[in-house]
């Protein structure tokens, strides 16, 4: 089973934004903003927060991948036909393609190549699937207007067609045929510096994890911005309904109950200003409670203030500090130790750290329960580990070891500082330091003394950031902040209160008070339920906020990557092996990539075996450096043929312009390549680079593989026209021979029909494709091909077949030198008569007369030279 399709079958378990995810991962190698808008969309649908685009899920589907392949079916493709519908490609035509060896298909830019490329991709299931296929603008389309085409193939041996049309599930047959994509492989940058090698398929997991990190970073943004202030509704607090439904307000709480305590009658209304007003008028000693419960509130903040600003005074600053510096002093002598504990190579990463040290706790006290007739760590080689619950073996000289650094004096003394620090910053750091002064309250100091409101409101927000400075200045040991002087109210607060008292001393009454009890509890129910009624809509609003802030909670647990991390790890330790990593580095020095390397490197975390592939480089390189153009594109093209060859399938491969942006040297190989594997497996190849056309014939002779040529021109009926001609720039001498043959026929026919524009026309094109030729003829017929143009190597093997006599340079530099005559720009505008028909004719035959006799002699000498 490949990868492609473990993943299919892990993600049909995942909830359906996560499986779409993968969809895409699998479309795009980066997704947009526009796709993680969607995904977040889509994750909050599932957690119950609608979405007002209505979004909805398209789960990975065993279409979206090629299908699994049976190691004893043979798929050969034979030919694509009757395409419709596909960009501006002529309808009803048949692109034959050979069953063995190679296939190169050559076009032109808008000869409609990519129109099969991006056909190919879709039927194949290929991944790279990006580029829209629009239907032809200029012709009628069918009913439905889907792209669609016929593929002629081979199952073991027996012919068949296939349909395939787009937007419904491809072919499985297709599924054989590999594609090239450059994103067969990638290197990025590992959690330890390396750069490493993720196959084909796994980068979709690293992928989703990247994705689930920035959904988590969008779902916490979001919770941020629903917070609902506990203070909000600090006048609806008490002892009355209205205060008891405000103190537990939750995601739980309903509209209706809210809606049931709001909603008033007016009798009930009546009622809460009769009893108002009955309570002032009977009530002698109103004025001195309502000046003492006045003074009672600014004596509350007067208090708070002073008992706050203790908390945060000096010599708590002091305290803090001197435990900090000595903790800072205890944990750099035990880092030290630490330190050389884990200079033992096969410890992990963060051993003797505080989260060990806890885990080592953890484990002692179990250990307990586990071995209560043992002593911890003395537990013996044939106890069971109390955390992976595998016996011990060498492990329990380990636990001596872990023992023996945990008593080591600086260790204790690093956590006794700790435990001292704790002790003293855990309750200071939870400290609420607000004032509580409320509007009412803050209303009342301001009508007595509105710069004494003014001074109390700052001073509160004073020791909330005095607090917070002393908290970080505890992490980073810097200290200035948190040392500022504070002005501090209090003082004159009392002094307030002291006047508010005074004067209800002069206004209490002495009358009692208990019969008037009950009156005063009712008139607070209605009165609460009034103030209730008139924040109503904020209350229902904070319970709301308080509802999607819980189901985004939900969301952060469903975007944890630890399952991601699992399977990852768990395809890796199947795919990621010895013999990949030979296979590539074959690939790269193939490719002429043989300054990277690959290694396998194995460590083992939590009782499981971690494998990664590693590249290495000839020298040392910083992490940040970046692999060049062409050694990516070795990377992919080097991965992609080794990756296909340990799959144990014959299919065969496709490559779409494989060599865009490489130089020559780099194509030369690549062709090379390219033709080897050829003799294993069908390779088709689609390029609009003459160049590389003419290297893959050549390294295909070489090869002894067979080869096909197909061209795509483009004519009035449309473009993608399969032509089995080739272009004149790839013929060899006797190919362009023939083509000039061929072209001066339709010259002759032009004269005879007096056209003499386009006669002249031609007549300049035919001399300048005979001066080609005569230079063609220098490389393959004069020299023998023992030197080529952009070709590397120099063959002198076949010198043996070089003769040049006086002979040849005379024909060589006549033929040359009528040519440039009329192959040139001013021939064409009519400043020199073009030859005859009958003369262009006679120079071609006079090419081909010297060729001919030049390849007689050649023959004679390499038989006299072989002797």
């Amino acid at each position: 089973m490949t990868i492609l399709q473990e993943i299919l079958n892990w993600s049909k378990g995942l909830p359906s934004w996560e499986s779409d995810a993968i969809a895409r991962l699998l479309a795009k190698q980066t997704l947009s903003p526009g796709d993680l808008k969607d995904l977040y969309a889509l994750l909050k649908t599932a957690h119950g927060i609608p979405d007002a685009e209505g979004r909805t899920a398209r789960p990975l589907a065993d279409d979206h991948i090629p299908a699994l392949r049976e190691e004893a079916v043979h798929v050969e493709l034979l030919a694509i036909k009757n395409m419709r519908n596909v960009n501006a490609i002529a309808e009803s035509k048949r692109l034959p393609i050979g069953n063995t060896g190679l296939t190169v298909i050559y076009g032109d830019n808008g000869s409609g190549k990519s129109g099969y490329s991006r056909v190919l991709k879709r039927a194949c299931r290929a991944r790279d699937q990006g580029e829209p296929i629009h239907p032809n603008a200029n012709q009628s389309i069918d009913q439905d207007g889907m792209a669609k085409a016929v593929f002629e193939i081979a199952v073991n041996g027996v012919e068949e067609d296939v349909h395939w049309i787009n937007g419904k599930t491809p072919p499985p047959e297709l599924s054989s045929l590999a594609i090239f994509d450059s994103r067969c492989a990638r290197a990025y940058l590992d959690d330890e510096d390396d750069f490493s090698y993720i196959p084909y398929g796994l980068d979709v997991l690293e992928g989703l994890a990247s994705v689930c990190i920035q959904l988590k970073s969008m779902i916490e943004i979001e919770r941020s911005q629903y917070k609902v202030d506990p203070l909000a509704f600090k006048s609806l607090h008490g002892d009355t309904k209205v205060g008891e439904l405000i103190a537990n307000l939750s995601p739980e709480t309903t509209t209706a109950q809210i809606e049931a305590l709001a909603t008033m009658t007016t009798e009930e209304l009546a009622q809460h200003i009769e009893l108002g007003n009955s309570l002032k008028e009977n009530n002698p000693k109103e004025k001195a409670n309502h000046l003492r419960l006045q003074a009672r509130r600014i004596s509350n903040i007067a208090h708070n203030a002073a008992d706050k600003a203790a908390l945060i005074d000096k010599g708590v600053v002091e305290t803090l500090r001197g435990l900090a510096d000595s903790y800072q002093i205890a944990k750099a002598a035990a880092d030290l130790s630490a330190n050389q504990f884990r200079e033992d190579a096969s410890m992990l990463p963060g051993t003797g750290g505080e989260a060990w040290r806890a885990l080592f706790e953890a484990a002692r006290r179990f250990a307990l329960q586990a071995h209560p007739d043992k002593s911890f760590p003395k537990l013996g080689v044939e106890a069971l580990c109390p955390l992976c619950q595998q016996p011990l073996a060498e492990g329990a000289d380990r636990l001596l070891r872990f023992e023996a650094f945990i008593q080591n004096d600086a260790q204790k003394n690093a956590h006794a500082c700790r435990t001292a620090l704790d002790a003293k910053y855990d309750p200071f750091a939870a400290h609420v330091l607000a004032l509580n002064l409320d509007d009412v309250t803050y209303g009342e100091i301001e009508a007595l003394d509105p710069q004494l409101a003014i001074d109390t409101r700052a001073f509160e927000q004073a020791i909330a950031a005095r607090h917070s400075a002393i908290k970080t200045a505890v992490e980073s040991n810097q200290w200035g902040d948190a040392e500022t002087d504070l002005i501090n109210p209090a003082l004159r607060l009392q002094t307030l209160v002291a006047s508010l008292n005074a004067q209800a001393d002069t206004l209490e009454a002495a009358s009692d008070e208990q019969a008037r009890a009950a009156l005063q509890r009712q008139f607070d129910e209605l009165d609460a339920r009034v103030k209730l009624n008139q924040i109503k809509e904020s209350v229902i609003t904070a319970v709301s906020r308080l509802s999607h802030q819980a189901k985004l909670t939900n969301c952060l647990a469903a975007v944890k990557t630890n399952a991601i991390s699992l399977k990852s790890a768990e395809l890796a330790e199947k795919v990621v092996s010895q013999e990949l990593a030979a296979a590539l580095n074959r690939e790269f020095k193939a490719l002429g990539a043989g300054d990277l390397s690959v290694s396998l490197q194995s460590r083992s975390e939590r009782g499981r075996a971690l494998h990664k592939l590693r590249l290495e480089f000839p020298q040392r390189r910083s992490p940040g450096d970046i692999l060049s153009e062409g050694e990516q594109r070795a990377v992919a093209i080097g991965s992609f043929l080794a990756e296909v060859g340990l799959g144990g399938s014959r299919g065969g491969i496709i490559f779409d312009d494989p060599v865009s942006s490489l130089d020559h040297l780099r194509r030369g190989l690549v062709a090379k390549r390219l033709a080897a594997e050829s003799a294993h497996r069908q390779v088709i190849v689609f390029t609009h680079d003459i160049y590389f056309l003419c290297l893959l014939m050549e390294q295909s002779k070489i090869a002894s593989a067979p080869i096909t040529t197909q061209s795509l021109v483009r004519c009035a009926e449309g473009c993608g026209i399969p032509d089995p001609e080739l272009p004149f720039e790839a013929k060899n001498v006797t190919g362009r021979i023939g083509a000039l043959k061929a072209q001066q026929q339709f010259i002759a026919k032009l004269h005879r029909g007096h056209e003499e524009q386009e006669h002249r026309r031609q007549t300049v094109d035919a001399y300048s494709r005979l001066r080609m030729t005569w230079e063609r003829a220098v490389e393959e017929i004069l020299l023998r091909d023992v030197i080529q143009r952009f070709r590397k190597s120099v063959e002198t093997n076949r010198l043996a077949g070089v003769i040049v006599e006086d002979s040849d340079y005379a024909a060589v530099n006549a033929g040359m030198t009528k040519c440039s005559n009329f192959a040139h720009d001013t021939a064409l505008m009519g400043g020199v008569a073009v030859p005859e028909p009958d003369e262009l004719l006679a120079d071609i035959m006079a090419l081909e007369a010297w060729r001919s006799q030049l390849e007689a002699r050649s023959k004679e000498a390499l038989k006299r030279r072989k002797k």
